[in-house]
């Protein structure tokens, strides 16, 4: 298997809602891997323009095994009211608008890392480097720091017990997770399957210190059965609690 690791920086606030937090917007301070993939189709299809985006998206996510970012410094979330208009038509002196709640969120960088089956898909570097990408949403534009890394990475599923180190997220159900991190419904994926679209539980090395979230490293005891990827000079990156197989 091979990964591609790429940092980003953050040009202004962004917003990575939260899906089921409509009312009051709550956002994720990384990247959860369905932003990785899409944010990745969508450079690849603006790169190449021969398909239909959802043509490269389904090709990635057969071609992903994992995916997910990590902050590299400080990060800060802050809350505010936006009016969202709910009609466009009305009586004189009805409402037209609702006050709706948003968070936004700000860290210089980013780092994500993608875990491949096989080879990197062609053109899926220069497309990173070369087409202007965005974080989350349409506004939060963001700037590649320096050209993808491409590392190769080793899938193991464990014969006996093994502690792991992660700066990644780590699947809720994989039982011995030690440290500092906080808890986040995020999809794996971004297209349905077998229609499901499941919010997975994850604990993020994610630290609070006063008004700000830092970066945190998690410990993890992995079990018989248990799958991981140790990808060359990124450390290790709990896959799930059995063999690896997607649902």
């Amino acid at each position: 298997m091979k990964a591609i690791a790429f940092t980003i920086r953050l040009n202004s606030l962004y917003s990575i809602r939260i899906p089921f937090t409509w009312q009051s917007a709550l956002t994720y301070p990384i990247l959860p891997p369905s932003s990785v993939i899409g944010m990745l189709a969508n450079a690849l299809q603006r790169y190449k323009n021969n398909k239909r985006p959802l043509e490269y998206l389904k090709e990635l996510e057969k071609q992903i095994e994992w995916a997910g970012s990590r902050l590299l410094g400080p990060c800060v979330i802050k809350s505010y009211t936006t009016s969202a208009i709910t009609k466009w038509k009305e009586k004189l002196g009805g409402k037209f608008t609702n006050a709706l709640g948003r968070q936004f969120a700000y860290t210089k960088l980013l780092q994500c890392v993608v875990v491949f089956n096989d080879e990197i898909p062609d053109g899926l570097t220069e497309a990173i480097v070369s087409i202007p990408l965005t974080c989350g949403d349409s506004e939060s534009a963001v700037t590649v720091e320096e050209k993808p890394q491409i590392k190769m990475a080793k899938k193991i599923v464990l014969s006996e017990q093994k502690i792991v180190d992660t700066v990644f997220h780590v699947p809720l159900e994989v039982e011995g997770i030690e440290g500092k991190g906080r808890l986040y419904l995020m999809h794996e994926r971004c297209l349905k399957k077998d229609k499901r679209f499941p919010l997975i539980s994850y604990i993020c090395p994610v630290e609070e210190n006063k008004d700000l979230l830092m970066p945190s490293q998690l410990k993890v005891r992995c079990h018989q059965g248990n799958t991981i990827a140790e990808i060359d000079d990124l450390g290790t990156v709990v896959l799930n609690k059995s063999d690896g197989s997607k649902e």
